[in-house]
């Protein structure tokens, strides 16, 4: 895998040339000959799933869903994770049970954290939140002493060319936006001043 020379890291005798990966991406340290088993390992996981009468999801080929009369059963599968949740208690235990028989396999219980989603399984429902996630996000860029501030984003803003403007650190402007482009999933009143702001990504300004 090549990619190009990042900002900050061109070498200025080659600056045409590309970098050549020798090292996983986004932290993933297992060696490729693990990530082989582990596709034989969900091959052979997504075969059976489809002989118990699973279909395999359209868009997410790791999601599967089970339609039992009035019931549905949702398997969704994460690296070597499996999280499951169903319509019928009934339809959960025996998912378990034929799953343990088949491969070697825990159980964890209850789900209650998942790709920085906090899960609250209640009587009435779940609850979903990421207060975890943006408490993290609040020190990993250093405003843990900023004042809060509780004024929304007017619908007609209009952000203007700002020439003269201190430049600020690209990549770490589009960390900002990435990182709150995910809290969205949960945060829908802060989407429109998330839109905005990733609109304008190339030499932002202080």
């Amino acid at each position: 895998m090549y990619v190009d020379q990042p900002l900050g890291f061109v070498d200025h005798e080659h600056p045409d040339c590309v970098f050549k990966l020798r090292r996983a991406l986004y932290d993933l340290k297992q060696a490729s000959r693990s990530w082989y088993h582990r596709l034989s390992w969900y091959h052979r996981l997504s075969s059976f799933l489809i002989e118990q009468s699973f279909t395999r999801g359209q868009v997410d080929k790791t999601l599967f869903i089970k339609k039992v009369k009035y019931d549905l059963l949702i398997v969704q599968i994460y690296v070597d994770d499996i999280i499951f949740g169903s319509t019928n208690e009934t339809l959960c235990n025996e998912f378990s049970c034929y799953m343990q028989k088949e491969f070697e396999m825990s159980m964890m219980g209850e789900l209650n954290f998942f790709l920085g989603l906090q899960v609250k399984q209640m009587e009435h429902g779940i609850f979903l939140n990421q207060t975890k996630y943006c408490i993290e996000l609040i020190k990993k860029f250093g405003m843990k002493k900023c004042k809060e501030s509780y004024t929304p984003t007017a619908t007609s803003t209009y952000l203007d060319l700002d020439e003269k403007g201190k430049s600020v650190d690209e990549s770490r402007y589009k960390g900002m936006v990435g990182s709150l482009l995910y809290l969205t999933a949960s945060r829908t009143n802060i989407m429109l001043s998330v839109c905005l702001c990733a609109r304008y990504q190339s030499n932002p300004k202080e």
